[in-house]
């Protein structure tokens, strides 16, 4: 079985779906989410601290969207005698950018936002999204057009989205890294990779608060997190994925990061 068929998500070269799921409670600091992310809650509730509209509760059937770029702490909560479960959906800038294209500031940012039950379209928005995705008579080009029509759905209904979103170099330093978790990344490569010198590096990842070992940590724990949330993959073979060379290093990592076990993400601990 290959990493993607592990992964449990449909891929196409626009958009990805992942199944989410959590046994207990937890919060997760300062995660960083790349690309547009929406998350359909199905069960439990989901809390998020925005920098921008500060605290934010989703409900079931509610739909919260992340624009790219977003930092947060968030907090999934199961309900009693059930996991948190969600359908997390990533659509790429060039989607953003044709439906939302007629945004006036560069710089503007409406934070994380809710569209909530009472709407009554998110099963239609998430149907239309997988329904998309499982049929492979769909000729691509027919594909990408009708994935258009869930953000079509959101702005009709007063989501904004800036397709304009400045790409940071926090994002550019992830992005690298992610192209292969497991490589011993170091700061001089990855300097010596955006023809910069290591000087000019730490000054460029001022901005984002994190220097270089940081950011290699945390894309690799959130990666770790990603995966224990919407797969079934032995905790050991994520450590390894994740670019941790024992499974007790990862372990010890996540915990001291998000105060859990990796195990307790999928069952309650004994």
């Amino acid at each position: 079985m290959s990493k993607i068929d592990k992964l449990q998500a449909r891929v196409t070269s626009s958009v990805s779906v992942l199944s989410i799921s959590q046994a207990t409670t937890a919060t997760f600091t300062d995660l960083y989410f790349q690309h547009t992310f929406l998350f359909f809650i199905q069960v439990g509730s989901k809390k998020v601290l925005c920098p921008i509209n500060g605290e934010l509760i989703g409900h079931a059937e509610d739909v919260m969207i992340f624009p790219p770029g977003s930092m947060v702490t968030m907090e999934n909560r199961p309900v009693l005698g059930d996991d948190y479960r969600a359908t997390g959906v990533c659509f790429p800038r060039h989607m953003i950018e044709t439906v939302f294209s007629n945004r006036k500031s560069k710089s503007e940012s409406a934070g994380i936002q809710i569209l909530p039950a009472s709407t009554g379209e998110s099963c239609q928005i998430l149907n239309t999204i997988q329904a998309t995705l499982d049929d492979t008579a769909i000729p691509e080009p027919i594909r990408q057009h009708r994935l258009l029509e869930p953000l079509i759905w959101l702005k009709y209904n007063d989501i904004h989205l800036s397709p304009h979103e400045e790409e940071k170099p926090l994002s550019k330093v992830r992005r690298l890294i992610e192209t292969d978790l497991s490589h011993p990344w170091r700061s001089s490569e990855v300097a010596n990779h955006f023809a910069i010198s290591e000087a000019t590096m730490r000054r460029w990842l001022t901005k984002s608060g994190q220097g270089f070992s940081k950011i290699l940590q945390n894309t690799r724990l959130e990666h770790g997190l990603s995966l224990l949330q919407s797969t079934d993959m032995p905790i050991s073979e994520i450590a390894f994925d994740c670019g941790f060379k024992t499974p007790s290093h990862f372990s010890d990592s996540f915990k001291k990061r998000f105060g859990i076990k990796p195990s307790e993400i999928r069952k309650v601990e004994d």
